[in-house]
């Protein structure tokens, strides 16, 4: 082998590998280059519901604690052993106006009366003898005297300090009855007992505390406000109702013993100063009879120290647009399905909203719909295909899809299941 072929061998492998690259780049230069297609994206599937235009009536939700309109602490105003406590004198129970609670004994204060009677006879007898005696001392100076008599003569220091001491008799009869009265405690107002602190066999002085008791006549309920939430209800801050201005109704409602129960409430007053640590304004919801009349409304008592449910009812809005509370987009924001199938975004003017609702003042029109199903990077003129709460096609307010397919099947098909699909998308979505 001579020395050319022998180079020739060692050439060989990489000339073939020359000739493979080669061929392969002028396939790749000569290979046909796809064409870019410039199609519009697909509309996205949204739901809306229509805008509502009616005059709506403001209420405001709210929450607090049912407590007595009246309560006081019992308490004796004499010293003395208990000897009779009235079987509804205990947690729980009623009692009547007037009616005696407890009794402390009474035989030194029924003394103290016999004696302050003894001591009024003495001086009903003192002023008589005084009184006669005065009559004959003028008299005798009539028949004897000359001139005019003196004040001593006639006896008048005498009389009239025996009328001192008829009156400080009375006083002191007038006392010891008064103490024998405060013998037997009573509340001034039907109601029921909160707190028992004594029983039969105890001594007690003035100042003692008995127990604590609260009328029934009604209660009332202090509902925290906020400054939005007062102009919602137009009353002043210092308000008091009248007669002629009588507050908004509220309605009070709690899940008692397993049940939801309602009762009928009145705004009566506001608080006279705002609250320094929550910055919100106190108003007073009152409920009449909440053992009687507004039991059997309610189906059951309102007890005291209920946690409540209020809803207060507010001033009314003429030509306002309700929407769901889903179309809030932000806080003052709701996306729009316009006609041809594109995406507006408005601004609002909210005037409340609540978990199911959304109330405005302008920012829509009557016939607008508005989506209420969440979007993505949202823009206005954004192309859409809106679906009612239902499901169905709006086609006026729905972009075209359009397909490169050029058979009439794949048309149809689109047209068909394209709306179903996208709407189950929205709906899971959703």
């Amino acid at each position: 082998m001579t020395k050319s072929t022998g180079r020739l061998i060692l050439l060989l492998p990489l000339l073939v590998i020359a000739g493979f690259i080669a061929v392969i780049a002028v396939m790749i230069m000569t290979a046909p280059q796809p064409e870019r297609a410039s199609a519009e994206p697909r509309p996205v599937a949204v739901f809306a519901a229509p805008v509502e235009n009616t005059n709506v009536t403001l209420t405001v939700t709210t929450q607090g604690e049912v407590r007595p309109l009246v309560q006081i602490n019992l308490v004796p105003q004499v010293s003395g052993r208990i000897v009779y406590v009235n079987p509804n004198f205990i947690e729980g129970g009623f009692f009547e106006a007037g009616e005696t609670l407890i009794e402390i004994d009474d035989a030194d204060y029924r003394l103290a009366v016999t004696r302050a009677q003894a001591q009024v006879a003495q001086a009903q007898q003192t002023l008589v003898r005084e009184q006669a005696e005065a009559d004959l001392a003028a008299r005798e100076w009539e028949e004897l005297g000359e001139g005019e008599a003196s004040s001593l003569t006639l006896r008048e220091p005498q009389l009239a300090q025996a009328r001192a001491t008829l009156a400080a008799a009375n006083a002191q009869l007038q006392e010891a009855r008064l103490g024998l009265e405060r013998t037997r405690i009573s509340a001034p107002f039907d109601g029921r007992v909160r707190v028992k602190s004594v029983d039969v066999g105890q001594f007690v002085s003035p100042g003692t505390p008995l127990g604590e008791v609260f009328g029934t006549e009604a209660v009332q309920i202090r509902l925290p406000l906020t400054d939005n939430e007062l102009s919602m209800l137009n009353i002043p801050v210092a308000f008091q109702a009248t007669e002629a201005n009588p507050g908004p109704s509220v309605r009070v409602s709690a899940v008692l013993a397993g049940q939801s129960r309602e009762w009928e409430a009145q705004l009566v007053r506001t608080d006279s100063s705002i609250d320094t640590q929550t910055r919100v304004l106190y108003a007073i919801a009152q409920v009449n009879d909440p053992y009687g009349a507004a039991a059997e409304a309610g189906g059951s008592p309102l007890p005291v120290g209920l946690f409540v449910d209020a809803e207060v009812q507010g001033r009314e809005v003429a030509d306002a647009y309700v929407l769901p509370r889903s179309a809030l987009r932000g806080s003052d924001s709701v996306y729009v399905a316009q006609e041809g199938g594109t995406l507006g975004i408005r601004n609002v003017s909210v005037i409340t909203s609540d978990p199911e609702r959304l109330v405005i003042s302008g920012g829509v029109e009557a016939d607008d719909m508005v989506i209420t199903s969440p979007i993505r990077a949202a823009s206005d003129g954004m192309r859409i295909r809106t679906f009612d709460q239902d499901g169905e096609l709006i086609a006026e307010r729905s972009a075209v899809i359009e397909t490169d397919r050029d058979d009439d099947e794949a048309d149809d098909d689109a047209a068909e299941n394209g709306g179903e699909d996208q709407a189950a998308q929205v709906a899971s979505a959703d």
